[in-house]
């Protein structure tokens, strides 16, 4: 599905963003993954190959520099994903500056920055794929700076979405529910079980449930989407 793509993965190890730049990889694209703890490496998967940058996405200096790296040895981005972020608990009376400031800068800044670094080497008839969240659209009790970024987000991918039309690029989000990834899995049981008891479904999601929809989105599959939020949360938002 993306044979010959070349895509770059922001924050593309372990969790949901490891999750999307192997499968990206696995169909055929090459993949710069990013992130601050990364051991620079190259790998086959499937028909694609993955290469890992070690890259601090808050630093936006050392992201225009990845930015350009990218640009010299493979001449342009065919596919952006951007997953790096962070959720940190606190409630409207314990928020104070560096908490608003760590989860805005990375969840947001970053992520702008990101996006307008990418579409300067981006050929028409690309695709941009947003990690969000169903953050975006409920009220978690002490999540309030973490749902806003989320919100932001999706806002961003309407934005741009109309902005790009021209040049055919289409942006779009996959907005994940409660995800089993190795973080989740440092929770308690308790906090677990409570979570999969919201969901329709019965359960969290797999990572790679969710690299699967980032797949469709950043894909022709979806070619006459723009614009849109796709939630993979087992129907927590939905019903």
């Amino acid at each position: 599905m993306l044979s010959g793509k070349i895509a770059v993965v922001i924050g593309g190890l372990g969790g949901i963003g490891g999750a999307i730049a192997e499968r990206f990889a696995k169909e055929g694209a090459t993949v710069y993954a990013t992130s601050r703890r990364a051991e620079e490496r190259e790998v086959e998967l499937g028909a694609g190959i993955l290469r890992a940058r070690r890259v601090d996405s808050g630093d936006l200096t050392a992201l225009a520099a990845f930015f350009e790296a990218v640009k010299s040895a493979a001449g342009r981005v065919d596919v952006l994903a951007v997953n790096a972020g962070i959720s940190e608990f606190a409630t409207l009376d314990t928020i104070g500056e560096d908490h608003f400031d760590r989860t805005f800068d990375l969840n947001v800044r970053a992520l702008l920055f990101a996006t307008k670094a990418a579409t300067a080497v981006m050929p028409d008839g690309g695709s941009i794929v947003l990690v969000g969240s169903i953050a975006d659209a409920i009220g978690t009790k002490g999540y309030g700076v973490y749902g806003a970024t989320k919100a932001a987000v999706r806002s961003f991918a309407r934005t741009w979405a109309n902005e790009l039309a021209p040049r055919n690029i289409r942006v779009n989000v996959v907005a994940p529910g409660p995800t089993d990834t190795a973080m989740m899995a440092a929770a308690s049981d308790e906090v677990r079980a409570t979570l999969a008891n919201l969901i329709p479904l019965g359960r969290m999601a797999r990572a790679d449930e969710v690299a699967s929809a980032a797949l469709f989105l950043a894909s022709d599959q979806s070619s006459f989407i723009t614009g849109a939020e796709l939630p993979v949360d087992g129907g927590m938002a939905q019903v």
